[in-house]
């Protein structure tokens, strides 16, 4: 079993990339940290090693507990990684989640075919009349 592997390389093995060259991008950009230095994609990992990954706005991290470099079946993956982003930044993912959840942003673009209708299910029982012409009244 080998002692280190490239950084990009388990990234993608346990699956938190869909391409290597995903993964490699990242730590180009400094998207993927370790010990609060970002890393070049040919850095090695070992066992133990905390590995950071920004996901605007999130922070995530990952504790090694095993390397890999081949790809491995999504239910092996946490046999070699542990979750250990912090509560805080779980809870950003749910005020995401709730942000996301309020309707159409302003200057969105058109309302697709079935928005307009909803829309106008919703004004139409206040506003118009039996002839369907507007009653502002």
């Amino acid at each position: 079993m080998k002692t280190e592997v490239r950084i990009d390389k388990w990234l993608w093995a346990v699956r938190l990339f869909k391409t290597r060259t995903l993964a490699a991008e990242a730590c180009k950009k400094g998207k993927v940290i370790i010990q609060n230095v970002p890393v070049k994609p040919s850095r090695n990992v070992k066992v133990g090693d905390v590995i950071s990954i920004k996901r605007n706005p999130v922070l995530f991290s990952f504790k090694v507990l095993a390397l890999s470099e081949n790809r491995m079946n999504a239910k092996l993956v946490a046999d070699f990684m542990l979750n250990v982003t912090t509560p805080d930044q779980l809870e950003l993912i749910e005020l995401g989640k709730l942000a996301g959840q309020t309707g159409r942003d302003r200057g969105a673009g058109r309302p697709t075919k079935k928005e307009r209708r909803e829309l106008d299910d919703f004004i139409e029982p206040v506003f118009m009349d039996e002839d369907g012409d507007w009653n502002f009244e």
